[in-house]
């Protein structure tokens, strides 16, 4: 499936004129040789190259340097093909006191909902229903333990997360999916873990 590079290494090909790098701010960029396309452009390639070219799965392993989730996606929330996309989730995030656990030296895979995902949950459920234990096991069930890029995602039969429960990654027509949340960006590297954004809320 795929395999991700940083730094200076040289990024291997799994399709003519397309690779996979990290940006400067770790973010997912697929490149071409007419420069560099926004992450939402390439999720659809970079999901399909995962199910065509080998894994290569980071071990999970104490802190590297650099931002940290939390740290990641604020500073993508703030600007670039993301901005604005995870209001919702930093604030549940920062106001049920998960941020400490996002921000630890503990490798992490956060499946993250986007400002939509959340639109749709709440057209649906009155968010002043829901208990802040409610709230709370929500959004550990959108994060598993170890460092999973999409190749180790897929791999999978199934994911166990935070709050104790399995989510099942599958594959549908030509998409990744996990539980009923398609994967619509891959991959966002972090110090303390891997972001991949869902455009689906998970429901334990």
């Amino acid at each position: 499936m795929v395999r991700l590079v940083t730094g200076t290494q040289s990024a291997p090909r799994y399709r003519a004129n397309w690779w996979v790098s990290t940006s400067p701010d770790r973010l997912i960029a697929l490149q071409t040789n007419g420069g560099t396309q926004p992450m939402r452009r390439i999720a659809l390639s970079l999901l399909a190259g995962a199910l065509i070219v080998g894994v290569v799965a980071a071990p999970v392993s104490a802190r590297r340097a650099g931002p940290s989730i939390v740290e990641t996606a604020v500073a993508a929330n703030a600007s670039g093909p993301l901005a604005g996309q995870f209001d919702t989730l930093i604030a549940l995030v920062t106001g049920y006191g998960l941020a400490d656990t996002l921000d630890g030296n503990r490798q992490l895979t956060v499946f993250a909902p986007t400002d939509d995902a959340f639109a749709k949950l709440f057209a649906v459920v009155d968010p002043a229903t829901l208990t802040s234990d409610q709230i709370v096991s929500i959004l550990k069930y959108h994060v598993a333990p170890g460092r999973k890029l999409s190749g180790a995602v897929l791999g999978s039969d199934e994911i166990k997360t935070l709050n104790g429960g399995f989510l099942t990654p599958s594959v549908q027509g030509g998409d990744a999916y996990v539980n009923d949340a398609k994967i619509i960006v891959a991959n966002i590297e972090t110090s303390n873990g891997i972001i991949h954004v869902i455009d689906t809320v998970l429901l334990p």
